[in-house]
C-alpha cells in the first residue's frame, strides 16, 4: 500500500503496528522518530524500523503514510513539525485514544494535498515499550475512524483499509461521541484504577503484600503508562471529570446504604451490577 510509512512514537502501538505492516507486506520502508534515540537504535536492530531520525519531519520525508503513536499531548506540536514537509498525497492518521478537538486541530494544520484521517485502534496492555509490541496486537481489535465533514473519501478509503488489513475491525464515530464513550469505558477506569492503588498504599503500605487475584486483576491497568494516561486525562478532562462525578455518586450510594445497614439495598446493587457485567461477557 505504501512506499514509505513514518511511526513518530515508537512504542507499544508503534512498533506493534510496524510490525504488523511489515508482516502484511504493506510498505517498503518504516521509518521511526522519538525523544529516547537507544529505544530507535533497539528498535533498528530489532527490525522493527528501518531507519530513524532525531527530527519528527526528517522522518515524513517522502513518507506516504504517516502515523502518531505518541502521548496524544504531543500530537498538535508534532503535526504542526511534520505539515510543511508532507509530499503530495501524504496520509496521516494516529492511534490516539483523545480525539473531539485534536482532529479539527490537526486537520487545520495539514498542507494542500495532505490529509489527516482520525483513528482509535482498541488494542494495547498494560505493559508498554517495544518489548512488549508483536505483530497480532490489532488481531480483530475494533478501530474507531473519526472521519469529519472534512476529510478526504480516498485518505479516508486508504485508512479504513489499512488498519483492516493489519487485522482490525473497523467502526466509524463521530469524534466528539468517540471521547464521551471512552471516558466512560478506558479512561475513567484507568483513572479508578490508579486511586486504588494510591488508596490502599496510603492507607498502609504493607496492606499491598496482602493483595490477592481480585485486586490484582481489578487494578492491572495502573501499570499503565502514567505519561500516556496523563495526557489523555487532560486532553479529555471535561468528559472524565463527568464520568467520575457518575462513580462518587455510586459511591455516595453505597456508603449510605453502609451506613444504614441496608443489607438488601447492598445486595441489590451489588446484583444490578453483576448482571450487566455478566452480559458484557
Amino acid at each position: 500500500m505504501f512506499h514509505r510509512i513514518a511511526i513518530l512514537g515508537v512504542g507499544l502501538i508503534g512498533a506493534s503496528f510496524a510490525r504488523a505492516a511489515r508482516k502484511q507486506g504493506l510498505c517498503r520502508h518504516i521509518a521511526g522518530y522519538g525523544r529516547n534515540t537507544e529505544n530507535l537504535r533497539r528498535a533498528l536492530d530489532m527490525g522493527i524500523i528501518d531507519s530513524f531520525e532525531a527530527d519528527p519531519a526528517a522522518a515524513c520525508d517522502a513518507a506516504d503514510l504517516v502515523l502518531l503513536s505518541s502521548p496524544v499531548g504531543s500530537f498538535i506540536d508534532l503535526a504542526g513539525k511534520i505539515a510543511p514537509g508532507l509530499k503530495k498525497g501524504a496520509v496521516v492518521t494516529d492511534a490516539g485514544s483523545v480525539k473531539g478537538n485534536l482532529v479539527s486541530g490537526i486537520e487545520d494544520l495539514m498542507p494542500s494535498g495532505a490529509h489527516y484521517i482520525g483513528a482509535h485502534p482498541i488494542a494495547g496492555s498494560d505493559r508498554s515499550g517495544i518489548d512488549a509490541s508483536h505483530d497480532e496486537l490489532f488481531r480483530n481489535a475494533l478501530c474507531i475512524i473519526t472521519p469529519t465533514i472534512r476529510s478526504d473519501k480516498a485518505s479516508l478509503d486508504t485508512v479504513i483499509a489499512l488498519w483492516e488489513k493489519i487485522g482490525c475491525r473497523v467502526e466509524r464515530m463521530d469524534p466528539f461521541r468517540h471521547d464521551r464513550v471512552f471516558a466512560a469505558v478506558s479512561h475513567m477506569p484507568h483513572v479508578v484504577a490508579f486511586a486504588l492503588v494510591n488508596v490502599l498504599h496510603d492507607l498502609d503500605e504493607g496492606f499491598m503484600e496482602y493483595a490477592g487475584q481480585g485486586f490484582r486483576d481489578t487494578t492491572r491497568i495502573a501499570a499503565s503508562s502514567p505519561e500516556i494516561w496523563r495526557d489523555i486525562s487532560i486532553s479529555n478532562r471535561d468528559n472524565l471529570l463527568e464520568m467520575m462525578r457518575a462513580v462518587r455518586r455510586e459511591f455516595e450510594i453505597i456508603i449510605r446504604h453502609l451506613e444504614t445497614g441496608d443489607a438488601a439495598a447492598l445486595e441489590e446493587a451489588f446484583r444490578k451490577a453483576q448482571k450487566l457485567r455478566q452480559e458484557i461477557g
